[in-house]
C-alpha cells in the first residue's frame, strides 16, 4: 500500500476537506489550496487518515510547540487542519484526551507514565514526542524569602549564590512549625514534573515531602511540608491570598509573581536537574494505531516548530504569539523575561540563562526512555507505585508509552525534504548516559532504576 498521495489526490482530499469545514476553523480560499498544493509538491505528504484534529494545552509557556506549528502553518504543510483549545487543568486534559474528546494534548511528562503504570486514571497513552527541556522554577512569598535570605550565601557584589538549595529553607519551616503553623507549598498536579521536582529539592536538604500509599493518595504522610494542587494560571494569586507560601510551576507564573512583587523565584528545574524533560506531547495508543500516518505527520510538525523555537532570532516572534489570548495571553514582557534567554529571581536581579526554554536542543524533542524512566523511580520513591517492581519491569513499562519509533519515522521524512540534517537525529537505543547533573549530584543511571531508588535518603526503598 503507499503511503504518499500524489498531488492531484491530496488536493481533491484538501477541497473535500476545506468545504466540509469545521468548528472553530474557517474556510480555505483559493489562494490558500494553491499554497498547500505548493507544499504537497515539496514534501513527503502521507496519506493522512483524520485531517481535523484538535489538540489541548494548558497556559503555560512550554507549549509553544503547538502555537508555532499552528502559526507558521507546519500542521497544514503536513495537511492537518488543526484547533488548539485551553483547557482548564491537567485533570481535564487527560480525560478528554482518554475519552476522545481531544486527539491530542500538550501534556505532564508524568501523567501517559502515570495511567499506564497503575496511579490514577488508567488508559493505554504514548509519547511521540518530547516537547521541551526545562521551564520550571520555585517560588516563595516575600516574606519566606526575607527569612530563606539570610542563610543564603552571597557573591561579593552582594546578590545571591545559585543554585539556592532548600537547605536555607529548612529553618523557615522549623520556624512555622514552632509557631504551630503547617508549612505548605503548591505543584500543579500528583504526577507532575512540579511535584517530583520540589520533593527532590526539600528531601535534598533532608526536608521530608511526604508519602503516598495505596489508601492515601495526599501525599503528605510524615511531611515536613504540605504540597497541594493548584492549577498554574492560579498559583500566583494563591500565593497572594496566603494560602500556600511558596509552589513550583512553570512559565510565566514564577515570573509573574515577581512582575506583581508578590514573590521570589529561589531556584529552577535548570539548577535540580540540568536539561530534565518538562511537557510532552499525547496521544490515546487507540488513535495512533488507528491513524498512524496522522501521528507521524503531526510530529513532523512539532519537530519543525521546536526547531524554529531554538533558531536564532525567532523567540520575540514566539513571545508575540504566545501573549495572544488564545494561548498563554500573559504581558509580553513576563514571557520575555524567561523566554528570551533570561531569568529574573529577586526584582532587578535578571540572569542570563540561555537554557532556560529548551525547545530542539540537546536532542530535546526525542522521547528517551531513560528520561520516563526517571519519572517511574520517581514514582515508586514516593509510594504512587505502591509496591516494588523488578528492574526489568521499568524499562517494559516505558516501552509501552514512549514511541521513538514514531519520532525517527518523522524526523526521517524531515531530512529528506531537507528540514533537519543528520546530526540532528540522535543515534541512540533510547538510553541517555548515566548523569550526576542534580543539585544533590546524585547519580542517575536509568539502566540500574532500584539502584537508584535505593540511594536516597528520604522515600522507599527496594
Amino acid at each position: 500500500m503507499k503511503t504518499l498521495f500524489s498531488k492531484p489526490i491530496f488536493l481533491v482530499i484538501s477541497l473535500l476537506v476545506i468545504s466540509c469545514g469545521g468548528k472553530g476553523e474557517k474556510k480555505k480560499s483559493g489562494k490558500d489550496v494553491a499554497q498547500i498544493e505548493e507544499v504537497a509538491s515539496n514534501t513527503n505528504q502521507l496519506a493522512i487518515e483524520k485531517p481535523q484534529l484538535t489538540f489541548g494545552f494548558i497556559k503555560l509557556t512550554d507549549m509553544a510547540p503547538l502555537a508555532i506549528a499552528k502559526e507558521k502553518g507546519f500542521f497544514e504543510d503536513e495537511g492537518l487542519f488543526v484547533t488548539i483549545e485551553a483547557q482548564s487543568n491537567w485533570k481535564n486534559v487527560l480525560d478528554r484526551v482518554i475519552d476522545g474528546q481531544l486527539d491530542g494534548s500538550h501534556m505532564l511528562a508524568g501523567q501517559p507514565i502515570a495511567a499506564g503504570a497503575g496511579f490514577g486514571r488508567q488508559a493505554q497513552l504514548v509519547t511521540p514526542f518530547s516537547m521541551d527541556l526545562n521551564g520550571n522554577g520555585i517560588t516563595v512569598s516575600n516574606d519566606v524569602w526575607a527569612k530563606m535570605k539570610t542563610h543564603v550565601p552571597v557573591s561579593e557584589d552582594g546578590k545571591p549564590i545559585h543554585p539556592i538549595k532548600a537547605d536555607a529553607l529548612a529553618p523557615v519551616i522549623q520556624e512555622y512549625k514552632n509557631n504551630g503553623k503547617p508549612f505548605k507549598m503548591g505543584m500543579v498536579f500528583p504526577v507532575s514534573t512540579h511535584n517530583y521536582e520540589i520533593r527532590y529539592w526539600l528531601a535534598a536538604a533532608g526536608i521530608h515531602p511526604g508519602m503516598y500509599t495505596k489508601d492515601n493518595v495526599q501525599g503528605q504522610i510524615d511531611a515536613d511540608v504540605l504540597l497541594s494542587v493548584t492549577p498554574p494560571p492560579q498559583m500566583p494569586a494563591t500565593l497572594e491570598a496566603g494560602t500556600i507560601y511558596g509552589y513550583c510551576v512553570g512559565e510565566p507564573w514564577n515570573q509573574q509573581a515577581v512582575f506583581k512583587g508578590i514573590g521570589v523565584p529561589v531556584t529552577t528545574n535548570y539548577d535540580i536537574w540540568k536539561n530534565n524533560p518538562e511537557k510532552v506531547f499525547v496521544m490515546t495508543k487507540k488513535f495512533v494505531d488507528e491513524n498512524p500516518n496522522t501521528a507521524i505527520a503531526v510530529t513532523k510538525a512539532l519537530i519543525r516548530a521546536g526547531k524554529w523555537l531554538d533558531t536564532p532570532g525567532n523567540r520575540e516572534e514566539a513571545v508575540k504569539i504566545l501573549s495572544l489570548p488564545g494561548y498563554v495571553g500573559a504581558d509580553e514582557v513576563v514571557l520575555a523575561n524567561s523566554m528570551t534567554g533570561t531569568f529574573e529571581f529577586e526584582k532587578g536581579d535578571k540572569r542570563s540563562m540561555p537554557d532556560f526554554n529548551v525547545f530542539f536542543r540537546y536532542h530535546a524533542t526525542y522521547p528517551y526512555y531513560s528520561d520516563g524512566i526517571w519519572f517511574l523511580t520517581q514514582m515508586r520513591r514516593w509510594g504512587q507505585i505502591p509496591e516494588s517492581k523488578p528492574a526489568e519491569w521499568y524499562s517494559e513499562k516505558i516501552k509501552e508509552i514512549y514511541r521513538p519509533d514514531i519520532w525517527l519515522k518523522a524526523a526521517s521524512l524531515l531530512k529528506e525534504e531537507g528540514y533537519l540534517t543528520q546530526e540532528e537525529i540522535p543515534e541512540t537505543d533510547g538510553y541517555k548516559p548515566a548523569t550526576t547533573d542534580f543539585i544533590d549530584g546524585n547519580s542517575y543511571d536509568a539502566r540500574n532504576p532500584i539502584e537508584y531508588i535505593n540511594s536516597f535518603k528520604i522515600g522507599n526503598k527496594d
